[in-house]
């Protein structure tokens, strides 16, 4: 009898599905094509260009430090793996170690390289070489190295663990990983609430008995049992979309590593190389393009001829440039996912989770400052949980596949879930304080201090609002009832 072979049919993605992955390219495409030209932008036309070398840096330390953990997760987990995992053991202590310890010294005894009393090899009016002080964040480079530190040794064990195991199969969203997401979600949200109720300013100033001369050591205290609670969520969240994204690609890795790779090489290193490039040049190559004629009046622009460099920041013109430039690149990458999504789903996919981890660390690591610590914490552990959730969903062995024809019901359901996470993201991140403006203008009004506000200035009176955590709550609470229903109903594409 002859035995017709079957074609194989076409994944039929759901509704539920596609809502996940629109928010994460919401958020890659919001960040990348609007939020980051705007920083660029204000940072070039400031007053001073010191904020610029500050936020080139760390985009330079964030994204190379996502390229050594791509490069560690090549190294070790390659269908043909050349670097035994105890090397990558070794040098995960080494880093840890080191990371830990800048990270400790840094935050008690200076935070930034150089001073204002430091003097060595000044050239060009600078304190370090030509360098001004505060250049170079050593917070945000212990973090980073912590980070990294820690991840080589996340999956060199995974990697001795994988020589004794051939189970190569994917996983999925394991008991170990949904733990992890819920007690770093339920960490954020207790937070959240106990913020909104106690100022972070005014329980640092009756730590110091009222003295507001210091307010300055009180905050630092704070920032601290912070900084450990929300730092335990945020590294829980990050293991869990290690050990996810591991899951993830373990049954492809012949396909999912040339991805992976191509993010880290093409993407990570090259930006950070040459953000690492400017902002050690940044000073030599502003005054070199004043004394060019012509070009150097239109996109210079320097208070004091007395003093070049140090004077000197970027005209509007030139800002305009830059901006134009990021932009476009970035709409044409997001844009390049898009088209690629049938035709390199894995590309987009791991690229996608890559991208907001990134974008996590960014902002964490970028808004260091001991007024701005706080909620780069909360805004970094928020876009950590969407990466591990956008992972969950990502391969179809293990995601809800679309059965039922989208009817009325349906299309409601899908409305009210995609406007409840746009207008709860609005109220996420506003509650970013006064003092990130302009680069997060806040749309809905956050002065936390319900019990414990903010010290007044003079005889101005402060007037709490927690409206936004209100509406996050609200539109959580609202997205997740709709999305339910979404999903239980397994609506087909």
């Amino acid at each position: 009898m002859q035995q017709v072979q079957k074609k194989e049919l076409p994944e039929r993605i759901s509704w539920a599905r596609s809502v996940i992955f629109a928010a994460a390219f919401f958020l890659i495409s919001a960040i990348l094509i609007g939020q980051l030209p705007g920083y660029v932008y204000l940072k070039m036309t400031a007053a001073s260009i010191e904020g610029l070398q500050q936020g080139l840096f760390g985009l330079a330390v964030t994204c190379l430090a996502g390229f050594f953990i791509v490069l560690t997760i090549v190294s070790l987990f390659d269908p043909k793996p050349i670097v035994p995992p105890a090397i990558f053991s070794f040098f995960g202590v080494v880093l840890s170690i080191v990371g830990l310890g800048l990270t400790g010294w840094s935050y008690f005894n200076g935070q930034y390289f150089p001073t204002a009393d430091t003097s060595l090899w000044p050239l060009l009016g600078g304190k370090f070489l030509w360098f001004r002080p505060q250049a170079i964040d050593l917070l945000m480079l212990g973090l980073a190295i912590l980070t990294v530190g820690l991840a080589m040794l996340f999956y060199s064990v995974l990697a001795f663990r994988e020589r004794n195991n051939a189970d190569r199969r994917d996983l999925g969203t394991t008991p170990l990983i949904r733990g992890m997401i819920i007690a770093a979600s339920l960490m954020v949200v207790l937070f959240l609430v106990a913020y909104s109720m106690v100022n972070d300013h005014g329980l640092a100033l009756k730590l110091v008995g009222g003295n507001t001369k210091n307010l300055d050591a009180g905050l630092r205290w704070v920032n601290l049992g912070v900084g450990i609670f929300l730092g335990a969520a945020i590294y829980l969240t990050t293991a869990a979309l290690a050990l996810r994204l591991h899951y993830l690609m373990r049954p492809s890795r012949q396909r999912t590593m040339p991805s992976l790779y191509a993010v880290g090489t093409i993407g990570l290193a090259q930006i950070g190389a040459i953000c690492l490039v400017l902002a050690i040049a940044l000073y030599p190559l502003i005054g070199w393009l004043h004394t060019v004629p012509i070009l150097g009046d239109y996109f210079t622009l320097c208070a004091r001829k007395t003093d070049i460099p140090g004077s000197c920041t970027f005209t509007q013109q030139a800002g305009y440039l830059i901006d134009t430039i990021v932009t476009s690149t970035s709409f044409v990458i997001v844009m390049g996912a898009v088209i690629a999504w049938k035709t390199n789903r894995n590309l987009v996919v791991v690229g996608s989770a890559v991208t907001i981890a990134t974008i996590a660390a960014m902002t964490l690591l970028i808004h260091t400052a001991p007024d701005q610590l706080l909620v780069s914490l909360i805004f970094c552990a928020g876009m950590l949980i969407l990466a591990v959730i956008l992972t969950s969903v990502g391969r179809r062995e293990f995601a809800v596949v679309g059965e039922n024809n989208l009817g009325c019901l349906g299309q409601w359901l899908i409305l009210g879930t995609c406007l409840f996470v746009y207008l709860g993201s609005f109220a996420f991140f506003s509650m970013a304080p006064g003092s990130w403006e302009p680069e997060t203008a806040p749309n809905i009004p956050f002065t936390p201090g319900t019990l414990i506000s903010a010290p007044a200035s003079g005889a101005e009176t402060v007037v709490t609002q927690t409206d936004a955590l209100t509406m996050l709550i609200v539109m959580g609470i609202l997205a997740a009832i709709q999305f339910y229903f979404l999903a239980r109903n397994r609506y087909k594409v």
